[in-house]
């Protein structure tokens, strides 16, 4: 289908799209873009085939012959596919590689195995093999251990055995080891000992987050045999038909990748279908331009998948919050916020006692499976032209078989599904406008609820091929920096000119190109270095016609085989489904309070666990995989028991638990023994045997300790709802005992255990700062994470001291969060949370915006730096505007300017600032204060409304910062010494209370029955 098009320069872009049912063409002119058909000169939409090289080779002989086409007046053959992650989602086995993993990490991350936090059903599918082995890094780039040669063969010998082809090595700290090269060491071991197989490192798939990075290259090992064959078939008719071109595979962000660097890291392509859609669908609504007036939601029904994402009024995917999910898989870098559900135009209907529509699909076999095309598989297809709304094969051949019921069960289920995934979408409860593309389209009804109005523009089935067609060009600079001679800003800028400069020579146009995405790490105690990650991007320069033909590997096969892909409806059938997770209605949940006792759940458990994390003010270390120990804890029977404070004897001896150390350190390297290793020492010098348990810290992964540490399984005692801070803070003796001061020192003895065979023990101190001083100083050279125990405090004590009910506070503010998102009122998540803290006196909505700079560095074991947030709407365009006066001029931001907030592990506090150009320099002046401790200063991530921590701010992150009064328990003049600006030797700021403390109901006051 197309226009006759005129001999010219090389100008033309090809664009295709392989899904798991269809292959998508299009031939676009970009000059002629503004023109009725969108400079469109030639489409094709046909089955994809087994192999996806005859597929293309079709979609692109035909658009030739129909629109006068000649092979020289093609510049690029941009391809985008669905092919990788439709294997993920399916579950499928014939395309997804049994996977090994071995992990660098010496005695640590016993307690969260590799998969430990994926669905069963997958868990299965992809992990054949794990070990556990030698090596690692500490944060500042000293070893955990060596590897050990002789340990990682023994274990090559095991997975050879298993007949696994695809291995992935993990390191602790990975992504800052320039010096050890462990990943790459081991790599070449595995390589040596089972030739031909993958082997994937780390460190090249993401960056810091020791689980989610493993998480990321786990799924790309499973999928690389399968892309690299695949990649191959999409190459060969390009030779084949003789253009003289460079050919792209299109990655998550838009922009055009490799096919060499695709076959080694197809996870980037991942997202891409579903970004190519929404680009294509603003390039359809607003031609070059790609902008929209609003934002739109659009909804890509593919074969196998629909796939939904928000395309925000800049013309781009709104992209997914700090940490992304995959399948119910947690990884840690950026994509574009799009969930995918089980339903397409050939998704299996079967219509027993219950109607069900997918997950699995016949996918490309739609042709032969499907009833209408003389098959035996009843799919959505046929059920929408049964029910009148298509016309589509043989409308015969289905007469009968559905009833009318059937018929209208079906268009309740589709209807249903598609609504619940926009719905999960929104961010607010306000109707948006719902754009449809794809091939699948059809299966959609006209009218949903949540959409203003549904539109089905022109070209919209091959809408991920025109997205492909107008691909941006990108360029990443990953580079390792001195920061000796220059300032880190000085060098960020050289870099970032670099990247833009790099983006520009590989075709994109300069005008349009910009750094879209930038990261430092610093690298401490190794020469002042740090790793610089920048990219830039823009628009391909549609005027050049100089691209050089990148050449790929040839295959040494005659004709790529993909056979031994073939899918077969049977198969499909047998596979597990991941079973969802048990939906609680929230209003009406009580947690089990028998006799004052809270008994701890994986419900509690969850809520607990957000509001640990927002009430840790960016520190006290994530408590994901604390939370993931806890829950397996809980799977296997322990008993965690919470008490009230209130109901503590005076004799009673409370023992204290909390790690100590970096919340960098924390993402990283995943706790072993040392928690409970230190509680073991503390005995042979303590005379003390604790009846209770606290922790020192609610905020962060702290909150968790004292229940994991008090569990049945390991010292079987009830944890106290309170802790020694009402927060999280940097230090030990900026602890509510060290405000107290009624006797010192408090936190001596003390036993401190690095996990890795360490122990340091403090029987006796002069004062609590001389405790704090020398553990700070041993805990530097222990990895800047240890496990504290410290002697017990007595019961009177501890109800004077502590800061109450904050397991109860964590847990009510994790359900408004969660309470939040099923509403779809993220955009009113910290109002929320603020209710459950008691009221808008208790705090305030500091700031709303985009992170546009990070700056950290480490000292001591502190990660200290400052994180700068530019002023921004963070919720839907549109719904902003539906809220406005009626006549309203165009609405500025709330928040405008940008705000500073420096932390040291925690944030300390929010500043306003202002720059201005001095002698050609800028120079920054800070304004008003909005917030500063120890009242607690959050930032919320405004897409999910979870915490963020200090480790995990970066550049371009939509978030929420979140003031909130500090327990009375810290507002005394000796509080506010101690916990206030003057703790953070910020003695030029003054201490204003940002509301009125309320003190949080106790859960257990709150649920318990007497028995």
């Amino acid at each position: 289908m197309g226009s006759t098009v005129e001999a010219s320069k090389k100008t033309l872009r090809i664009g295709v799209d392989v899904g798991g049912t269809n292959t998508d063409g299009v031939v676009l002119d970009p000059l002629r873009a503004s023109e009725p058909d969108k400079g469109i000169l030639a489409w094709h939409k046909a089955p994809t085939t087994t192999n996806p090289s005859l597929g293309i080779n079709d979609a692109i002989t035909t658009m030739f012959q129909t629109a006068g086409i000649r092979p020289d007046q093609i510049a690029s053959v941009t391809i985008g596919t669905t092919h990788f992650v439709n294997a993920v989602v399916e579950r499928d086995a014939a395309r997804l590689s049994r996977v090994a993993v071995l992990r660098l990490c010496g005695p640590f991350s016993k307690h969260a195995p590799p998969c430990i936090d994926w669905p069963a059903d997958m868990r299965e599918l992809v992990l054949g093999h794990y070990a556990l082995l030698k090596g690692g890094l500490e944060v500042d780039g000293s070893l955990i251990s060596d590897i050990d040669e002789a340990e990682i063969r023994a274990q090559c010998a095991v997975i050879r055995e298993k007949g696994i082809r695809s291995v992935v090595v993990n390191g602790v700290f990975s992504p800052i080891d320039t010096v050890e090269h462990q990943e790459e060491r081991a790599a070449a071991i595995v390589r040596a000992e089972i030739p031909g197989c993958d082997v994937v490192c780390s460190k090249e798939v993401a960056n810091l987050g020791f689980l989610e990075r493993e998480n990321a290259a786990i799924l790309n090992a499973s999928i690389l045999a399968f892309a690299r064959k695949t990649i191959r078939s999409f190459q060969e008719p390009i030779k084949r038909l003789g253009l003289d071109c460079p050919v792209f595979i299109t990655q998550n962000d838009g922009t055009i990748l490799s096919g060499d660097m695709a076959a080694r890291l197809p996870i980037r392509t991942f997202s891409s279908g579903p970004t190519n859609s929404m680009r294509g669908a603003a390039f359809l609504v607003h031609g070059e331009q790609s902008e929209v007036n609003e934002a739109i939601m659009v909804v890509d029904v593919g074969g196998t998948t629909t796939d939904v994402g928000l395309l925000l009024a800049n013309g781009f995917p709104r992209q997914q919050a700090a940490y992304s999910d995959l399948a119910g898989v947690r990884m840690n870098f950026s994509c574009p916020d799009v969930k995918s559900i089980g339903l397409g135009g050939g998704s299996i209907v079967r219509n027993g006692e219950t109607l069900t529509v997918g997950p699995d699909s016949v996918g490309y076999k739609i042709t032969e499976k499907s009833l209408v095309f003389g098959g035996d598989v009843l799919t959505t297809t046929d059920m929408t032209v049964l029910a009148g709304n298509a016309d589509i094969g043989n409308k015969d051949l289905v007469k009968g078989a559905v009833d009318a019921e059937g018929i209208a069960k079906y268009k309740a289920v589709v209807k249903h599904k598609i609504e619940k995934i926009i719905d999960t979408m929104k961010t607010s409860p306000e109707d948006l406008p719902v754009l449809l593309v794809g091939g699948g389209a059809v299966i959609a009804p006209d009218e949903l609820v949540g959409a203003t109005h549904v539109l089905k523009p022109k070209f919209a089935s091959i809408a991920n091929a025109i997205g492909a067609a107008v691909a941006r060009v990108s360029a990443v600079v990953d580079t390792v920096k001195s920061t000796e001679s220059k300032t880190t800003q000085q060098i960020l800028e050289e870099i970032c000119q670099d990247a833009i400069e790099r983006a520009v020579a590989n075709g994109a146009s300069r005008p349009t190109t910009k750094v879209v995405e930038m990261d430092i790490l610093p690298l401490p105690y190794i020469a002042n270095k740090s790793r610089f990650t920048v990219r830039a991007a823009g628009d391909l320069d549609y005027s050049r016609t100089d691209f050089a033909t990148l050449h790929f590997e040839d295959s040494s096969e005659a004709e790529v085989q993909m056979d031994e892909y073939e899918k077969t409806t049977h198969r499909t059938e047998k596979k597990a489904e991941p079973q969802p997770k048990e939906d609680v209605d929230i209003d009406s949940y009580r947690p089990t309070v028998r006799d004052r006792v809270w008994y701890i759940n994986e419900t509690d458990l969850d809520w607990i666990t957000i509001g640990c994390y927002i009430l840790g003010t960016g520190g006290g270390g994530s408590p994901y995989a604390y939370s993931l120990r806890l829950r397996e804890m809980l799977r296997r029977g322990d008993v965690v028991r919470v008490v009230n404070p209130d109901d503590l004897a005076d004799d009673a001896a409370v023992a204290t638990a909390g790690h100590a150390g970096s919340p960098t350190v924390g993402i990283e390297k995943l706790g072993g023994d040392e928690m409970m290793e230190a509680q073991v020492e503390l005995a042979k010098v303590s005379n003390v045997k604790p009846t209770h348990i606290i922790s020192i810290e609610i905020g962060g992964g702290n909150g968790l300790q004292s229940m994991i540490v008090g569990a049945s399984s390991n010292m079987d005692l009830p944890a106290m709802d309170c802790d020694w801070m009402g927060r999280a803070y940097p230090t030990k003796w900026q602890t509510t005992p060290v405000v107290f001061n009624e006797r010192s020192p408090v936190w001596a003895p003390i036993a401190m255990t690095d996990g890795n065979g360490n122990v340091v023990i403090m029987p006796t101190a002069t004062s609590d700062l001389q405790v704090e001083r020398i553990t700070r100083a041993a805990l530097s050279a222990m990895g800047s994470s240890v496990g504290c125990a410290e002697q017990p405090v007595s019961g009177a004590e501890c109800k004077r001291w502590a800061v109450e009910h904050t397991i109860s506070q964590s847990w009510r503010i994790g359900r408004a969060v969660v309470k939040a998102r099923k509403s779809n009122c993220v955009d009113h998540v910290a109002e929320t949370i603020l209710e459950e803290c008691g009221g808008p006196e208790a705090g305030q909505v500091l700031w709303k915006g985009k992170i546009v700079g990070v700056h950290r560095t480490l000292r001591n074991g502190h990660v200290y730096g400052e994180c700068v947030i530019e002023g921004a709407d963070v919720v839907d365009d549109d719904a902003v505007d539906k809220r406005q006066p009626s006549g309203a001029s165009a609405r500025q931001p709330q928040f405008q300017g940008r705000i500073k907030i420096p932390f040291k592990n925690e944030n300390i506090a929010a500043i306003k600032i202002s720059q201005s150009i001095v002698d050609g320099k800028a120079v920054e002046t800070e304004g008003e204060v909005l917030g500063l401790v120890p009242d607690l200063i959050s930032v919320i991530d405004a897409q999910n409304g979870e915490a963020i921590g200090t480790p995990e701010y970066r550049y371009g992150l939509l978030v929420i910062v979140l003031g909130i009064t500090a327990s009375e328990r810290w507002t005394s003049e000796r509080g506010i010494e101690i916990g206030g600006p003057k703790g953070f030797n910020m003695d030029h700021l003054t201490y204003k209370p940002l509301g009125k403390f309320v003190k949080p109901v106790s859960v257990i006051d709150e649920f318990n029955v007497s028995t």
